[in-house]
């Protein structure tokens, strides 16, 4: 596992562009500010290029790479086209899959169970009413949460880029599978529930 991933506070901002199909975000150690990853959607298909502009985008596949900023494959995250709830995978650096978000059907806020490559339940990711604020649980112990951050009136009404903040415990240990399932939930999220 990529030592970057044993970091506990990450900004995660989407970059704005206009007339964009594939989402890119640029990942940050909150701590120092420091750029510290990049992550994007490197080989749409055309036929999905142009479903993301309409009302169906949120059905469309999705391929997620995010790397160092010097282009080293740290997690990779991906779903195939969708109609009623979402399965995504989630690949290590070296393309072994690692595990899985299994949307929940008729939850409020949005809810996954994270399971590891064997199906073993991992925790519970669940959101508030809101959508904007997110908690993942394992028994009764919280391990992280996901925040989403207000990005001022303009971005916010004129583009669907978002920012996030993500937290991630002490509880998790480092190197641990846990950690990249955990960190690459920012992404299900986005590409998930709020595209």
């Amino acid at each position: 596992m990529n030592p970057l991933l044993n970091k506990n506070l990450f900004l995660i901002k989407e970059q704005v562009g206009m007339f964009r199909a594939a989402n890119v975000y640029d990942i940050f150690d909150l701590e120092t500010n420091q750029h510290i990853m990049t992550s994007k959607e490197p080989n749409l298909g055309i036929f999905t290029k142009i479903f993301r502009f309409t009302k169906y985008k949120s059905h469309t596949p999705f391929n997620v790479v995010v790397t160092e900023t010097s282009g080293k494959k740290i997690v990779n995250i991906k779903r195939g086209t969708t109609f009623f709830r979402s399965d995504v995978e989630v690949f290590d650096e070296k393309d072994q899959l690692i595990g899985y978000f299994k949307q929940k059907f008729w939850s409020m806020g949005g809810k996954f169970e994270i399971v590891d490559k064997n199906q073993k339940p991992v925790c519970l990711l669940q959101g508030t009413w809101t959508g904007w604020d997110f908690k993942f649980i394992k028994d009764t112990t919280e391990l992280g949460f996901v925040n989403k951050k207000w990005a001022g009136i303009g971005k916010e009404f004129f583009t669907s880029a978002d920012n996030y903040v993500l937290s991630i415990s002490d509880n998790v240990a480092q190197d641990a599978v846990e950690r990249q399932l955990i960190f690459a939930a920012v992404m299900v999220i986005d590409m998930v529930l709020n595209e």
